[in-house]
This record gives structure tokens, C-alpha cells and sequence, in this order.
């Protein structure tokens, strides 16, 4: 008898042609329409039963199985707003846009195990329930209304009388080969904000008839370092980043205004609040020159945190499909996801899945890529997930996300 591994390999071809023809072929933030038909057209002659244009370009199909638990994978679409550099033959195709975070091959990764899964129903193998496929737009931003793909899929009834929920990132950083994942706070919850900081222009030669803009900035962000540096303790988890400066207009004029804008990243609401209440308190150093500073603050998404018996299940699920030692325990993170809003709902679990190359790449790079050989690996691990909590769905009655 054939293992679920040995299965999932059969599909290696043809799921590194499905990554490749979607890196070609990438697709911002709730504009991924041909992601999602593609991706609805593989999995609907498995016999899901389909519904598109869910958070507009979103996917869910289901595949029924009889009475039983709903159980839900989850895989992300879009790409990103980076021009690629790789020299390869599927690199893409739209300029300045680029699969750089490995949503392509999340994609290929759930159609394989909606391959598997619907196998193993042929076969009676698959236990009674419903498996639910999440083909989700737009983690990477949000829409004018601040709302992701996720929030937006939740919205409209995607995670509707859903058990469990489990998602499964690429690892691009990560050695090939391993799951990594743990129980409670996996990657931080992160806000962003605009800052801007005003004083008076003059001309360079006689600066003491103005208020440089750019001298106060200076000093907001040297404020803002204390934050985390001063004003959290040592043991906390969080960061304050200032990653866009923009002002001035010439060289010898004093600058009017100057724009900041950065994150903060936390995994705990008292952090959250602290990182907040000094970011206003670097604004006042501004003002305490003598200019003038303004913050908008934008709610992002919230921590990732794994429930414990969604883990547990993952955990003894993907390390007999892979192997007892392809199951590494992951320290949290700092990097967030909105996979989040999608543990809020339901018991989850959020996975990372080694497929360094040699050198290994790093997310959000124009030279992103991965082991392809890597995705058999998803495939089969989302499949196992899914097998695993529809058999064991009791084990997460009354389970609640660590905080």
C-alpha cells in the first residue's frame, strides 16, 4: 500500500508546472483573477463543489464527504509590487510585479492535496466531513477599508461552522525538508502609521528664520528607538521601525515637512499599547522644538496564535506523512500574517515549511525563489492536516487559542 508521501510525489511534475505557470503570471492584492480560475478550474474537476468571487477574487470549494466536522486549508494568492531579477526560464512575465513571498506555490501546494484528498474519498479512505479549500486574495495589503483577504473571506462566510482551520507558508530562509510549527504565538501582530513632521521653511543661509523639518524628524526618530531600547522591558517581544523618510525639496532650503512612516510589531496587547503610547510621546519632541507632528495609526493584523490541539493534530498528522524528524518546534516570529484573523475564528494551526536553496533566499527579495521539490512536501502535509482533524475533530471541541 502506497503511503500518503508516496503519493503526493506523483504530482511533483505537475504541481512545479502549476508554481512556475503562476510565477509567470503574478497578480496583486484582489486583482488575482486568474490565480483564482485557474486555481478553481484544477480543483472543481476533482469534484469540489465551487464558489468564486469570494472577497472578489477569492475561492472556496468544498469537498463533501457526508456528516461530519468542516475542516478548512487555507492558501494565500497574491504577489507583490517588486521587479523580479532571477534569470530563469518562469520568471515573471509583469513588469514590477513579482511572486517574491511564495503565494505561487502555496497555491500549487493546496491543489495537491485537493488531489490527495479527493483520492482518498474515491478510495474510502477520507473520514466523514467536509474539507474546505481557501484560495484567499490580498494577504500582503488591504483594501481602502483596511480590510485583507482574510477579513474580507470571514466576511462572507468562508469560515461558517469551520472545526479547524490550518495554513502552510514556504520558507525560503528555512532548511528544505522540515515543518516547522508550535502551540500559542507563532508571528507578532503588527500595525502601521504615517507621521508627519512640520516646522518652518527658510532659506539654508539663514536658518534661524525657520524651523528645519528635517532636524525635528531626526529627533523623532532617535525618540522612537527609545521606545523599544527605554520603554519595554527587556524580556518583551516588539519593535518600533521607521522604514520611509521622505522630505525637503532642494538643498540649501530648510524643509517644510517631512513624512515618516514605519511599524510596530508586538504579541501582547500591553506591548502593543506601550509601543503605541511612546510613538505619540516621540511626536511631542517634535512639537517641543517648536514644530508640529500628526500620526495616523492603522490597526494590521493581530498575532498568529496556534491553538494547542490544532498543533497537536498537525503535529502527529504531518510527522507520519513526512517523518518523525521532518517536525521541527518554531520559535515565534516577528513577521505577521493574516492567517490571523482566520485563527480567531476556529482552531488553528499556521505552518512553515523549509525550501532553502543554496544560498538560501530571503521573502520579499527580487531574487525569491525556492526548492520546488518542496512542494509534494505541502501538499501532503495540508492532506494530513485535514485527514488527521476530520478523524480527530473531537480533540478540538472547547479548544481555544493560547493567549
Amino acid at each position: 500500500m502506497t503511503t500518503l508521501f508516496e503519493r503526493a510525489s506523483t504530482l511533483q511534475d505537475e504541481l512545479i508546472e502549476l508554481r512556475r505557470d503562476l510565477h509567470r503570471h503574478p497578480e496583486l492584492a484582489f486583482r488575482e483573477q486568474r490565480t483564482a480560475a485557474e486555481a478553481a478550474r484544477r480543483v472543481e474537476t476533482l469534484g469540489y463543489s465551487i464558489r468564486t468571487g469570494i472577497a472578489r477574487t477569492g475561492v472556496v470549494a468544498e469537498l463533501r464527504n457526508g456528516d461530519g466536522p468542516v475542516v478548512a486549508l487555507r492558501a494565500d494568492m497574491d504577489a507583490l509590487p517588486i521587479r523580479e531579477q532571477n534569470d530563469v526560464e518562469y520568471r515573471s512575465t509583469v513588469d514590477g510585479v513579482m511572486h517574491a513571498c511564495g503565494h505561487d506555490a502555496h497555491v500549487a501546494m493546496l491543489t495537491g492535496a485537493a488531489r490527495l484528498l479527493a483520492d482518498a474519498r474515491d478510495a474510502g479512505e477520507l473520514p466523514a466531513g467536509t474539507v474546505r479549500l481557501l484560495f484567499q486574495p490580498s494577504e500582503e495589503s488591504s483594501d481602502r477599508e483596511n480590510k485583507s483577504g482574510a477579513r474580507r473571506m470571514i466576511e462572507e462566510g468562508a469560515m461558517h461552522d469551520v472545526a479547524a482551520v490550518f495554513g502552510l507558508h514556504i520558507g525560503a530562509h528555512l532548511p528544505a525538508g522540515r515543518a516547522y510549527l508550535s502551540a500559542g504565538p507563532i508571528m507578532a501582530g503588527s500595525d502601521t502609521f504615517d507621521m508627519t513632521v512640520e516646522g518652518r521653511s527658510a532659506h539654508a543661509a539663514r536658518p534661524h528664520e525657520g524651523i528645519d523639518a528635517i532636524v525635528l524628524a531626526a529627533h523623532t526618530v532617535l525618540a522612537c528607538q527609545n521606545a523599544v531600547a527605554r520603554r519595554i522591558a527587556p524580556a518583551d517581544e516588539g519593535v518600533l521601525t521607521i522604514g520611509m523618510v521622505r522630505g525637503g525639496v532642494a538643498e540649501n532650503v530648510l524643509a517644510e515637512r517631512v513624512a515618516l512612516r514605519g511599524t510596530i510589531r508586538y504579541f501582547e496587547e500591553r506591548v502593543r499599547g506601550a509601543l503605541h503610547r511612546e510613538l505619540r510621546n516621540a511626536a511631542g519632541v517634535a512639537e517641543a522644538l517648536g514644530g508640529k507632528a500628526t500620526i495616523d495609526v492603522r490597526p494590521g493584523y493581530p498575532p498568529v496564535v496556534n491553538d494547542r490541539e490544532a498543533t497537536a493534530i498537525a503535529r502527529e498528522a504531518i510527522a507520519n506523512a513526512l517523518g518523525s524528524d521532518a517536525v521541527v518546534e518554531f520559535p515565534p516570529m516577528m513577521g505577521a500574517e493574516d492567517f490571523a484573523l482566520l485563527a480567531l475564528e476556529a482552531p488553528a494551526c499556521f505552518i512553515w515549511l523549509g525550501a532553502a536553496l543554496d544560498p538560501p533566499r530571503e521573502h520579499h527579495h527580487p531574487r525569491f525563489d525556492i526548492d520546488e521539490r518542496m512542494l509534494v512536501h505541502g501538499a501532503a502535509a495540508l492532506a494530513a492536516c485535514a485527514t488527521a482533524s476530520l478523524r480527530d475533530a473531537s480533540r478540538l471541541t472547547g479548544s481555544r487559542p493560547l493567549r
